[in-house]
């Protein structure tokens, strides 16, 4: 089975304000730093409403994919939809649900959605955090309500808390959600009390957390609950914004780190999911250290899902 890999040109078409950090250069800094990974690589789809729907109200699917006739809709202080966004935000989670279409279906162990705009902080009626479509969520609900999974994870290490994805599974005990994240930060939720249905793990590492905080975190406590959770798919929310160079954080992630979690996560899906991976890019605001953190994620996934 080949390893598969998600881009559409669209993406670039999401235009934000001028100064905004979820910005266009974004997409080709990860695309080129992609070029020599061995893996096929698939235009995504427009994504229609039949999966939407099973994360978000229709009015609120309407509100978060109408764009403007120029200029921006700001749908939160930091989420801004232009003209041309429609397709980015739609082909972000189409991406999602073709790459879960694909690896449930036994065509490929693994897939990598190279996309954006990102999704982990958008809640069920609310865009926010730069997110307008909870992409990871739609992917999981898509797994189990069109292939018949009985249990999916849902792995978070962006440096800000995925309270989207937290809100879309808050009472459904079929998903498990792991994040790892900066604590004081934006979006201030995530804290180890916030349990849900006893399916919510979260790990907070400290301003100025490294290796050694985000290893721990990991090992001691979200690596197990997924294992205990038995899943039948792993899905990634892989953030870069942890990495030590991002200006909006101040954690000290390297590379290094990225590739461990992915071994570590790989070797759950090998164990409980048949290797079935889904990976789908959320933050990262430094463009190089969003590219080298990328590739040490992607390169991991493309050797072990082949």
């Amino acid at each position: 089975m080949t390893f598969t890999i998600y881009s559409h040109p669209d993406c670039e078409a999401h235009v934000t304000p001028p100064g905004h950090p979820e910005r266009v250069d974004r997409m080709p800094a990860v695309l080129k730093a992609l070029e020599g990974i061995e893996a096929d690589w698939v235009e995504a789809p427009l994504a229609d409403d039949v999966p939407l729907l099973r994360a978000h109200p229709a009015d609120y699917i309407a509100k978060a994919t109408t764009a403007p006739a120029d200029g921006w809709t700001s749908l939160d202080p930091d989420t801004h939809i232009s003209a041309t966004s429609t397709p980015a935000i739609r082909r972000a989670a189409g991406a999602n649900v073709a790459a879960v279409d694909l690896v449930m279906g036994g065509k490929a162990k693994g897939a990598f959605c190279a996309m954006r705009p990102p999704g982990h902080h958008a809640e069920k009626e609310t865009a926010m955090g730069f997110c307008f479509l909870a992409n990871a969520s739609i992917a999981a609900l898509h797994a189990i309500e069109a292939h018949g999974a009985a249990r999916v994870a849902i792995a978070d290490f962006d440096v800000h808390h995925g309270n989207g994805t937290q809100d879309v599974f808050w009472d459904d005990p079929r998903v498990v959600f792991a994040s790892s994240h900066q604590s004081p930060l934006y979006p201030g939720t995530g804290m180890k009390h916030e349990t849900g249905a006893g399916n919510i793990h979260n790990a907070t590492i400290p301003p100025m957390g490294g290796t050694v905080e985000f290893r721990q975190v990991w090992t001691d406590r979200l690596l197990p609950a997924i294992d205990a959770h038995a899943p039948d798919l792993i899905i990634i929310s892989a953030g870069f914004d942890a990495h030590t160079r991002d200006p909006l954080a101040n954690l000290n992630v390297t590379d290094e780190d990225f590739a461990w979690i992915t071994e570590k996560l790989c070797d759950l899906a090998d164990k409980h999911a048949q290797g079935r991976v889904v990976s789908t890019l959320e933050g990262g605001y430094d463009l190089s250290g969003l590219a080298t953190g990328a590739a040490a994620h992607v390169e991991v996934l493309a050797e072990r899902c082949a």
